[in-house]
């Protein structure tokens, strides 16, 4: 039921009705919450739309978010998915929300658009859409009680409510000036644009409509555009398209050229000599196949660090360098344990101050049979880069106020405030106490390194469950924190969180509860990377809960949008047969799991190396491919290469219909020179323009009923919908209105 409260941030309503068809119900009383009450709730009479319930408040307010209260046990009629409207009136109103509730007793609120192109607005009408219920089919729909909350201080709310009508007025002046353009209403437009200085768009778009539209000149039409691109009037577009994936295998060099290689930089890390590890192929230097290794990379100087893992027999310490820039790895120690580092290890957790060319390391897995009191020591090491040499920080964290000894974990590093975050990861305990109690997960730990403190900042709780095989990710700019997914015993976890280093405050984007179609299906030992300037989280897939099996893994990688809140996938390959990894080995990795990924944020390249195949055939393989991934987007060229291939083929079209000789030497020159003849479409496309030169007058297709009414000039309609066209590459806020005027009028 709806709850009436005299609290200055809960919005009241005064009219409540649910509507089905022409069925209206009011209930008696609309103001009680009876979660144990089955009649306490509104219910539709059928699950057919349309169904909806429109709440009407006292007075114009603004609607933060809504709460849906629910009976006392599951329950069938329960909105399973619903979408919520708003407006100042009944018949127009807007999407605030999408979503649906998780069938249980328990509250949810859920946060309401409030924001149009960065203002807020206020709502006098709250429209409720069911779309599912948790039932089959045959169920209704039912409400059991609604709560908006918001403000509704006039002082507060009328500068929003002014600022609405101003732009909707507005609004309605520009529909006005695309409608009369349209029509060639040229004195109507210009005479209204005079009287309210209202502009339609931006100055480039109408100076691009007078040169395309009405003066037919597609070459200063084609100079306005590279304008345009120029003043980054493309990037908005560009940025809301998706990447296409280009992987490039990283060959290892020869031997004797790395040999000459690594005593250079040797001499620059003051490492002593070393054996260098060849693994199967004596001709080439790289570190050899391995899983539930580390890497981490120094921007600065474009070095990649990797260190240990299971080469599928036995635990690996060896460390080696790659440079991105001369493409060769260098091995830094065969064994770090006997130049004071850390021993073998996998299972670990590295990050690196690239600004002090610091590394630190921490964490390890342990068979069950080296679990003594002595071994389950946490200890904690730093590599330094620019001496080359290892330090151990702490024997054992735990003494400290740290971790217990872990594995599985996330660490990531915070360079400004030079702190270490740790979260997660499994307590490794003894062989006798693992057995007969349930399995330890850490917790949330912060490590100050100029202090050389550690302190705990949240045990495994409720509030923050702990996990492993997760990811955590450091914004450096948002000063916040982004963990997804994990497992916690036999439970895969899909949640999707934030937490505040500097405030402490927790913010769930997604619970996990729901299965939503457009996000990535949550997996054990993804691994995923950030960059900051782009605002962007990378998820390369790993295990998944609905594919234990390990010969099932398979490729996908996700980009999160953090402005947008929204994955998108941008790579996905599910081929299992052996023999197309072997034709592909060239072309792109074969899917994994325990491999490593780093990203450059600087230069927009990831970096994968090695990994498990996941092949119960062959339990004891890993894998030590190296490969370097970039994420490419459609360039400004190519799309203003993509509006000259669309004037053109306008320009080709106008001129067959008055000068086909014309046409053709401007089909064979212009028009094939812009041509992407690898775009198997557009070149098709392009074959068959030759084709309507030879058309009979009769066989030429009729035009379209709107342009027998309004196409005075002959091409004015086509190259309005050219325009049209073009106009979708800018900004909205820069361009004309998509709706058109004659849309609103109603046919009865």
């Amino acid at each position: 039921m709806a709850e009436n409260c005299e609290e200055k941030d809960i919005l009241s309503y005064s009219i409540c009705r649910w509507s089905s068809f022409s069925y209206n119900y009011v209930p008696e009383n609309i103001y009680s919450n009876n979660p144990k009450d089955q009649s306490s709730r509104w219910s539709s009479d059928s699950n057919q739309p349309p169904q909806f319930l429109t709440l009407k408040l006292d007075k114009p307010s603004i609607v933060e978010n809504i709460t849906f209260g629910k009976y006392e046990k599951a329950h069938v009629c329960n909105l399973k998915k619903f979408k919520v409207l708003g407006g100042l009136n009944d018949e127009h109103m807007i999407d605030l929300f999408e979503g649906g509730l998780k069938n249980d007793h328990v509250a949810e609120t859920f946060p309401l658009k409030k924001e149009i192109h960065d203002n807020i607005f206020p709502c006098r009408f709250i429209k409720i859409v069911p779309l599912q219920a948790w039932g089959p089919s045959c169920f209704n729909f039912s409400i059991w009680f609604v709560k908006l909350r918001g403000e509704s201080n006039w002082d507060v709310v009328q500068p929003c409510l002014q600022w609405l009508v101003t732009f909707r007025e507005k609004e309605a002046i520009r529909l006005c000036l695309k409608h009369f353009r349209q029509r060639q209403f040229t004195e109507a437009y210009e005479a209204l644009q005079k009287k309210t200085k209202v502009s339609l768009e931006h100055p480039i778009l109408t100076e691009l409509h007078s040169m395309l539209v009405t003066h037919g000149d597609f070459e200063k039409s084609e100079d306005l555009l590279w304008q345009a691109g120029e003043e980054g009037l493309f990037d908005q577009y560009i940025c809301d398209q998706d990447y296409t994936p280009k992987w490039t295998p990283i060959e290892p060099i020869s031997s004797s050229k790395a040999l000459s290689v690594g005593k250079n930089l040797k001499r620059t890390h003051n490492v002593s000599s070393c054996n260098i590890y060849t693994g199967e192929n004596p001709n080439v230097c790289q570190p050899g196949m391995r899983g539930g290794h580390q890497m981490c990379l120094d921007l600065q100087c474009e070095n990649l660090y990797l260190f240990g893992g299971w080469d599928g027999t036995k635990d690996l310490s060896d460390f080696w360098v790659f440079n991105v820039l001369s493409k060769e790895w260098t091995c830094l120690g065969t064994d770090t344990h006997k130049e004071g580092g850390p021993n073998a290890r996998s299972c670990h957790k590295m990050c690196l101050d690239y600004e002090r060319k610091q590394i630190f390391i921490l964490g390890r897995y342990l068979d069950s049979s080296m679990r003594t009191a002595e071994n389950l020591k946490s200890d904690f090491y730093m590599y330094d880069i620019t001496s080359s040499r290892w330090t151990l920080i702490m024997e054992d964290t735990h003494t400290m106020g740290g971790p217990r000894l872990i594995y599985d974990h996330q660490m990531v590093i915070d360079i400004e405030k030079q702190t270490l975050y740790l979260f997660g990861g499994r307590v490794l305990s003894s062989v006798g106490s693992d057995r007969s109690s349930e399995p330890m997960f850490s917790g949330l730990y912060a490590y100050h390194i100029p202090t050389n403190t550690w302190s705990c900042i949240m045990e495994d709780s409720p509030t923050l469950r702990s996990r492993i095989g997760h990811s955590m990710l450091f914004h450096s700019k948002r000063r916040l924190l982004y963990v997804f997914a994990g497992q916690r015993a036999k439970e895969y976890l899909h949640d999707f969180f934030t937490y505040n280093v500097d405030t402490g405050q927790i913010e769930v984007i997604t619970d996990g509860t729901k299965k939503d179609s457009g996000v990535p299906s949550a997996g054990f030992t993804q691994r995923a990377t950030i960059d900051p300037n782009k605002d962007e989280i990378h998820v390369l897939s790993g295990l998944n809960k609905e594919k234990d099996k390990r010969e099932n893994v398979k490729n996908s990688f996700w980009v999160y949008s953090i402005k947008k809140n929204r994955w998108s996938c941008v790579y996905r390959n599910e081929n299992t047969g052996q023999q197309y990894w072997t034709k592909m080995q060239n072309v792109e990795p074969v899917p994994r799991f325990a491999h490593q990924l780093v990203y450059d944020h600087i230069r927009k390249v990831h970096y994968l190396f090695g990994g498990n195949p996941g092949k119960e055939s062959l339990p004891k393989i890993r894998l030590d491919d190296f490969w370097a991934l970039k994420l490419c987007r459609l360039s400004t060229e190519h799309l203003l290469r993509q509006c000259k291939y669309l004037m053109r083929k306008y320009k080709f079209q106008e001129l067959a219909e008055r000068d086909p000789h014309s046409a053709m030497l401007y089909l064979q020159n212009d028009l094939a020179s812009i041509v992407d003849h690898k775009n198997q479409q557009e070149r098709e496309e392009f074959e068959s323009l030759a084709s309507t030169l030879f058309q009979l007058p009769g066989d030429k297709t009729e035009k379209a009923e709107d342009s027998i009414l309004m196409d005075t000039s002959g091409h004015h309609t086509a190259r309005t919908e050219l325009f049209d066209q073009l106009v979708a590459f800018f900004p909205e806020h820069m361009s004309q209105p998509k709706g058109n005027l004659v849309d609103l009028i109603p046919l009865t």
